[in-house]
């Protein structure tokens, strides 16, 4: 590359070669909608998809660990999610609406959007392959139990499944059980814990790690 290379010029846009999926394509014609008539310039979408792919499962950890030892923030939490994640930093203000459910000893909600990828991103992080694919949009309506044991996770008979299907203007994040023998465990060795498929509902949190 030359030395001459001047990063501050502007670069033309750069192309996949004509082999985008359908949804990129519509997304990219909605960009070019959005910037021509003045809504929003290339710079405000870069910066929001900075926003989104820069969050990860640690923020919705977060929210756990603190429901897991503060039982008023839990009560907060359930009742009205945003402003219990905003104190703890966390800004949900661009969700419509966001759902907490825990998951209990009688009752395990798992979520699933069956339209397309719907997901608490600001608190998860870009949702991974598997919850995208049609196979399990498809089955985890119609076999939850067998879903989640294919996560590893077996359901004794007695605990109701229910699934809870996001949309855009409804997203869901489950509140796992607290796994037994923690009580000694701070806030943060709770928080690492808890994973990115426990609060999708597809697993529990990770076991206390035993040292040998």
């Amino acid at each position: 590359m030359s030395q001459d290379h001047d990063h501050r010029d502007e670069h033309a846009p750069i192309r996949d070669g004509g082999h985008a999926s359908p949804l990129a394509r519509r997304a990219r014609a909605l960009e070019a909608l959005l910037t021509e008539k003045g809504v929003l310039s290339t710079a405000d979408i870069r910066s929001a998809i900075d926003t989104l792919v820069s969050r990860t499962p640690a923020d919705g950890a977060k929210l756990v660990a603190r429901a897991w030892v503060d039982p008023a923030f839990k009560v907060r939490l359930l009742a009205d999610p945003k402003a219990a994640a905003a104190e703890l930093g966390l800004d949900l203000t661009s969700y419509a609406r966001l759902v907490v459910v825990e998951n209990t000893d009688k009752v395990h909600h798992v979520v699933v959007c069956t339209l397309c990828s719907c997901y608490p991103r600001m608190l998860l992080g870009p949702p991974p392959a598997w919850y995208k694919s049609l196979d399990y949009r498809a089955r985890t309506v119609a076999d939850p139990r067998g879903v989640i044991r294919e996560f590893g996770l077996e359901l004794p008979p007695k605990v109701e499944v229910r699934v809870l299907d996001s949309t855009a203007d409804m997203r869901y994040l489950v509140l796992p059980r607290r796994p037994l023998g923690t009580e000694h465990l701070s806030e943060a060795d709770l928080g690492s814990l808890v994973t990115r498929d426990s609060m999708i509902g597809v697993s529990d949190p990770k076991p206390e790690r035993t040292h040998v």
